[in-house]
């Protein structure tokens, strides 16, 4: 008996440290509060240091956070702000896990509430970490939003939303927030009947004479005859500087977000960077308290992660920019220093800085006007020389076809992505960009009024430098809704444009990409549009008719091929179902008969 009960003893002792409830009213932390509680939870955080498998418990209720006694952090992110815009890259951060592992935060449905210009949480070099149960909202967003209630010639009559708070100074509008005011401003108009962001001017506002009517209704005298204002719309504006993120996740691995509502995020959105086997689940974008924009920009943005990305049943609604894109970063080589010594530089404004390859990557060296890939090698040794310039010493010689001026993309951080059940809706631009050589399923999802491509494959050498041509795309089972308008007469559903400048004879951008079973209704007849692509199969579609017109698009003539193809290959569209008013056609420039297989009765034009 007593030989039993030590064993028991000792078994007890072994799962009670491998398994620690932290529960963060032992540290102080109440709810419901309105406390600052930032310093507070970072202890919490803190004290699971020494102990693995973690569960970070916040009994239900809501939780401030303030910047003040926040932890801060240079990181430097992609996509986000230039030395002009941001020369501080300090970022101040709600919640901060560095060189962590093995922890699981449980909001119990809690609402934490951010101030001021904070990046909610960030995870830093850990693994293992998952954070589920959490809605998430700004006490004053940055996003400031009125609504048109009426609209003349010479004057504007608009309701401002509670949650914006401004003044008037001199007869002029001025938005502000907890120690931030605004002095440049990025507009868009939200129709929430409609469904739709479309891109507008702040100028006429600013310039107009401002007058309060009541406390949260101002009338604005002055020149708006030129302007696409209507009664009802949503007038949302922000700053244009990505001076923080949403989410940071950062050099880490095995992050799980389940059961999240990201009500309002500053700056870029989640934003995943050079991190591994990433699962997000259950993420709801989405506005709330009656306002219409959730995120400042993207929803999500992955660059240069590897391993798997996956995003199941997520709602992307009201977002000032992509609900999802997923990239590498290309590099330009700017000195040849030895045979196998390269200097190579960020060139996007937005993007530079954080480390871009480490020892024993494999790179590819790609010709930029042609985006080609003409070799591959291998980093032996690593050299920061700035913040935007790196100096790669590597195993072997570069290939001799490649020149100053080309680039090189790190394919050992690029993933494989699964997106599936999710829906993507009133945002101003694509619902997804897609670039990475691995795996690609998209599959099951409903793509309602994006503003403009449903989906779009880019992959560029020469204005933003992002990378990844495609190898294995498969797109299935999806809905795709009255997209494409804010780009009147070039609306297509699907977009494959690498901006390759050059074509190289029988060699191709992307490759091996498939569109089956889907259904596309629109109002028009523009359903997908290639460049430089090997191997593109569409087929057990159907294509439907929508009445949605954009009011961009009412007066344009609908003259476009429905499927635009521009030196493609191995292309086959059949077996679909057209159920249109409108004629369906097929052009394509810079390819032959043999490089297309159809329908006996779609037409096709060879340019």
């Amino acid at each position: 008996m007593r030989i039993f009960s030590l064993i028991m003893g000792l078994l007890c002792f072994s799962i009670w440290t491998q398994a620690q409830i932290l529960n963060v009213s032992d540290f102080g932390v109440k709810p419901n509060t309105f406390v600052d509680v930032t310093e507070s939870v970072q202890q919490a955080i803190n004290a699971s240091s020494e102990k693995e498998n973690t569960t970070i418990v916040f009994p239900k209720g809501r939780y401030d956070f303030w910047p003040d006694k926040a932890e801060k952090r240079e990181y430097f992110i992609t996509n986000t702000s230039s030395e002009t815009d941001c020369p501080s890259k300090i970022k101040s951060i709600g919640l901060l896990f560095e060189n962590k592992k093995n922890i699981t935060v449980e909001g119990n449905g809690s609402l934490f509430v951010f101030h001021g210009k904070m990046t909610c949480w960030a995870i830093d070099k850990s693994t293992n970490i998952k954070f589920q149960n959490i809605i998430v909202d700004f006490e004053r967003p940055t996003m400031s939003e009125m609504t048109f209630l009426k609209v003349f010639p010479d004057s504007v009559i608009a309701a401002i939303h509670p949650n914006s708070k401004y003044t008037i100074i001199d007869n002029k509008l001025s938005w502000y927030g907890e120690k931030w005011g605004m002095n440049t401003y990025f507009t868009l108009l939200a129709d929430t009947i409609q469904g739709t962001n479309m891109y507008s001017s702040s100028d006429p506002i600013q310039q107009s004479k401002a007058t309060v009517i009541d406390p949260l209704k101002v009338k604005f005298e002055g020149d708006f005859s030129n302007t696409n204002y209507k009664a009802g719309q949503i007038f949302t504006l922000r700053d244009h500087i990505r001076d923080h993120v949403g989410v940071f996740v950062n050099l880490s691995k095995n992050i799980q977000f389940e059961n999240l509502n990201m009500h309002y995020m500053h700056g870029l959105g989640i934003v995943s960077q050079f991190s591994e086997n990433l699962f997000y689940k259950n993420i709801n974008i989405v506005p709330s308290h009656g306002r219409a924009i959730a995120a400042f920009a993207d929803g999500m943005h992955f660059s240069g992660c590897k391993g798997s990305i996956k995003i199941d049943s997520c709602h992307f609604k009201g977002l000032h920019d992509d609900p999802v894109n997923v990239h590498g970063t290309y590099l330009q080589i700017r000195e040849i220093n030895a045979p196998n010594l390269i200097t190579v530089k960020f060139m996007h404004a937005q993007t530079y800085g954080m480390p871009a390859f480490f020892e024993n990557d494999s790179i590819a060296f790609v010709h930029s006007p042609t985006l080609q890939t003409k070799g591959f090698g291998i980093v032996k040794g690593v050299k920061r020389l700035s913040d935007r310039e790196i100096q790669l010493e590597l195993t072997k010689p570069l290939p001799k076809e490649i020149i100053k001026g080309d680039a090189i993309e790190n394919i050992t951080w690029t993933p494989s992505l699964d997106i599936r059940n999710c829906k993507f809706e009133m945002t101003n631009t694509r619902g997804l960009l897609v670039t990475t050589p691995k795996k690609v399923v998209i599959e099951n999802n409903h793509f309602y009024r994006t503003g403009m491509y449903a989906i779009m494959i880019a992959a560029d050498a020469g204005s933003w430098y992002e990378s990844g041509a495609v190898d294995d795309v498969l797109i299935r089972n999806n809905i795709f809704e009255e997209c494409g308008y804010n780009i009147p007469s070039k609306d297509y559903v699907i977009a494959i444009l690498p901006e390759n400048h050059e074509y190289a004879k029988n060699d191709w951008v992307h490759r091996n990409i498939k569109i089956e079973d889907n259904t596309f209704k629109i109002n028009g007849n523009l359903i997908l549009k290639a460049k430089s692509t090997q191997g593109l199969i569409f087929t057990n579609n159907l294509i439907e008719y929508a009445p949605f017109v954009s009011p961009l698009d009412k007066d344009l003539p609908k003259t476009n091929a429905s499927f635009d193809l521009d030196n493609c290959t191995k292309i086959r569209i059949n077996n679909n179902t057209y159920n249109l008013p409108s004629k369906i056609s097929v052009r394509c420039s810079r390819m032959s008969h043999k490089d297309i297989q159809t329908e006996r009765k779609l037409p096709v034009v060879f340019h």
